[in-house]
Parts: structure tokens; C-alpha cells; sequence
């Protein structure tokens, strides 16, 4: 099974990663598409909880007794900022309504319920550099283990034309806490201009896994295990967000120890 997984460029449906289709336990992911004025309830499992962020266009969305009106208002992915999430636990229900044609993420882990739904405003949102040179990326953190969640971790990143990210190579595949902890992850891959592509490699110290792919627009890669650099080429800037989950609430990562020496000390 390949680890790259097709958008469809036309329709409600942009893409969808479950723990079924992907052959693990613990991240779900799915983008959609909303015209102007549509509305659409995003149904989360008994035991799962959801972050659900606005990517572009401004909607409403309520999650039981709790209501937020016009989140979101990015034009694009690109846009020099943040934007708005809700977090709800499992059995909740996002009902949306769009205003503008917006696009949605909505990323999923296993949870029990200990956290209620809330906002996640644009302005709460820690943003930083990381990098530099060639290997500069900007970050957003939508939802750290710094805030309240049970599994799940959701960050954005923007990566200019010409430049690396999750670079130098990391994994983060082994539960061997502090030192490195076990998440899956997705990777859903926006590109500026659309019809250009990202490089996105996955592979293991021991090459049983190693698939290099071509990512287009609004494409997920999949990262079960191993490393997993990216590189954007001359003319196309890229944006990610990161979906992460495991049996622990942690990002600690290894560097590939063949390239470690480009992380600055």
C-alpha cells in the first residue's frame, strides 16, 4: 500500500485517512470543501476526539450548547496568518455552516472525553521561525501538548520555494520516552501555485520502508514510522498541517544520525 493518498479535485470530499484505511491505530484525518452558504454536520466517534480548523473561508460551527460565528477568514493556506480551530471530544457533533466556500481539516485521535469542546482562537496560536537558509519553515502551533487535548497534536507549516522542512530527517516511531516518542502522523499538502508538486520521502535505518513520492495539491502522505523529510522545489511554496497521535501525548523526535550533522548546535 502506497503511503500517498490522492486527493479528489472536485466535490464535498477533498481526501480521507482512518485508522482502517491506514493500517494503524490512532490518527484520522479528512478534508472537505464547502460552497458559499452550505451547511454540514462532521460526526466524531464515541471514542474519538476532533480538532476541526478552518484552512480558508469564514464559518459558523457549534458543538452542542456551544456556538462560535464567523471563525476562520483566511483566503489561503499561505496567508501571513493564523487561523481559527474547535476541539470537541468523542460523540460530539461539528455543525457548519459556511459563509464564504471555505475548506476544513478535521483531525481525529482516540480519546475518553476528559476535555469539553472550545475554541481555538487564531490569536492563542504560538507562531515561530524554525531553520535557516535553505532549510527555513514557519510554524504554527494550532493545537501543542501544551494545550488540553488527550491524543491529539495539530501544527501548520509553511515552507518557501526552494527550501527543506522536517529537515534534517526525523523519526519519531519508538516509545522510548524522554529521548523519543511514538506518534503517527499526516501530512496534508497544499501547493502555491496548485499545479506545482512537493517531494516527500519516508524510510527506515533499515530501508525496509522507503517511499519517495511526488505530492500534489491537497494530497495526504501517510508517515507510520521512519523519517520523513520534505523538499519544495524552485517556483512552489508548500504548506502543510500535521495531524499526530500515540499512546503518548509527546513530540520527541531522533534525527537521522547520517545527517545530523546539519542541525545547528
Amino acid at each position: 500500500m502506497s503511503l500517498l493518498v490522492k486527493s479528489t479535485p472536485n466535490g464535498r470530499a477533498i481526501v480521507k485517512v482512518t485508522p482502517e484505511s491506514a493500517g494503524w491505530k490512532h490518527v484520522g484525518f479528512e478534508g472537505v470543501r464547502l460552497a458559499a452558504g452550505e451547511s454540514l454536520n462532521l460526526d466524531l466517534p464515541f471514542d474519538r476526539e476532533g480538532c476541526l480548523v478552518v484552512l480558508t473561508g469564514r464559518i459558523d460551527v457549534s458543538v452542542g450548547e456551544e456556538n462560535w460565528k464567523n471563525l476562520g477568514g483566511r483566503a489561503s493556506v499561505f496567508d501571513d496568518r493564523s487561523t481559527d480551530a474547535v476541539y470537541a471530544p468523542p460523540g460530539s457533533t461539528f455543525v457548519i455552516h459556511a459563509h464564504d466556500a471555505a475548506e476544513l481539516a478535521l483531525a481525529s485521535a482516540p480519546a475518553t472525553g476528559k476535555h469539553p469542546a472550545r475554541l481555538i482562537p487564531a490569536a492563542s496560536m504560538k507562531r515561530m521561525v524554525r531553520g535557516q537558509g535553505s532549510n527555513t519553515r514557519y510554524v504554527c502551533d494550532v493545537l501543542p501538548e501544551t494545550e488540553p487535548a488527550e491524543s491529539l497534536l495539530v501544527v501548520e507549516v509553511v515552507t518557501p520555494a526552494a527550501n527543506s522542512s522536517s529537515y534534517p530527517p526525523h523519526k519519531h516511531d519508538t516509545d522510548n520516552l524522554p529521548v523519543e516518542s511514538s506518534l503517527e502522523e499526516t501530512y496534508y499538502h497544499r501547493i502555491d501555485p496548485p499545479q506545482g508538486f512537493a517531494f516527500q520521502r519516508v524510510y527506515t535505518d533499515e530501508r525496509d520502508l522507503d517511499e519517495s513520492m511526488a505530492v500534489g495539491d491537497h494530497d495526504v502522505v501517510m508517515v507510520p514510522r521512519g523519517y520523513h523529510p520534505v523538499v519544495m522545489p524552485h517556483g512552489y511554496r508548500g504548506y502543510y498541517l500535521n495531524v499526530m497521535a500515540g499512546p503518548h501525548r509527546e513530540w520527541h523526535f531522533k534525527n537521522d544520525p547520517a545527517h545530523d550533522w546539519l542541525m545547528p548546535r
